[in-house]
């Protein structure tokens, strides 16, 4: 799934800046302490990795003077070297990083130019580990197969592989899903073949192989989230 850009916003002490046209994301640059030693085989150097840099997240737009919450805000606390917590959120939400940080530079762009408006910038230095998270479905709360003996392990929302014993002689089975949340679409594919279903209903009879495990995945989407992909690979028993 490829996101738009459009919508991405960031906040400094829980206030969203106004009026920006673009917005970094932090970029982790790790280093490397040398390990080699007089131990060491062959003539190549051995690394370890090192501390951690999240770097700098450059912000630009144009000057809001009522952001009063924002941009002038963010003037104040470069001015004091204050600390603050930033958000940035992407767009509809699909992910946020969150963290520590104090500004570096800000300025009002330009020379006032005739034909546009001033323009703002800054650099807001991260401090600390920026936390990442991406907004996914919630999935699953339930499955069943018409036929099942055992599946191992019992179903939980949070497991996302499974394997299904259903009665011997049996070609097929009928899968019902479980997802009450508003907004989530349930796909069920086997055998390259797939069928939407709401939630508590039944699908349609899928094809069991009598000689080797059938692999059925059940898909949880919803727009913008990160799906969520549950796998049962289901045997027949034999006599």
């Amino acid at each position: 799934m490829v996101s738009f850009a459009k919508g991405t916003g960031l906040s400094w002490n829980g206030h969203t800046i106004a009026e920006l046209t673009s917005v970094g994301n932090p970029e982790l640059s790790i280093e490397s302490i040398d390990t080699t030693t007089h131990q060491t085989t062959g003539r190549f150097r051995e690394f370890m990795s090192g501390l951690v840099d999240a770097g700098e997240v450059a912000i630009s737009g144009y000057f809001d003077a009522t952001d009063t919450t924002g941009q002038q805000a963010m003037f104040a606390d470069a001015a004091a070297g204050t600390e603050r917590q930033v958000i940035i959120t992407g767009p509809s939400s699909i992910y946020t990083f969150t963290f520590s940080a104090f500004i570096t530079k800000i300025k009002l762009v330009g020379d006032a130019p005739i034909d546009k408006g001033y323009e703002f910038s800054a650099s807001i230095k991260i401090t600390g580990e920026p936390v990442f998270a991406i907004s996914t479905v919630t999935g699953m709360s339930a499955c069943g197969f018409s036929n099942d003996v055992l599946m191992m392990p019992t179903f939980a929302i949070g497991t996302y592989e499974y394997v299904v014993t259903v009665t011997h002689g049996e070609t097929s089975t009928v899968v019902t899903p479980v997802d009450s949340t508003s907004g989530e679409i349930i796909t069920i594919t086997s055998g390259g073949t797939s069928q939407v279903v709401a939630t508590g209903v039944a699908s349609s009879a899928i094809t069991l192989s009598a000689s080797a495990m059938t692999d059925i995945s059940i898909v949880i989407s919803a727009a913008n989230k990160a799906p969520k992909t549950y796998i049962f690979h289901v045997a027949v028993l034999a006599a």
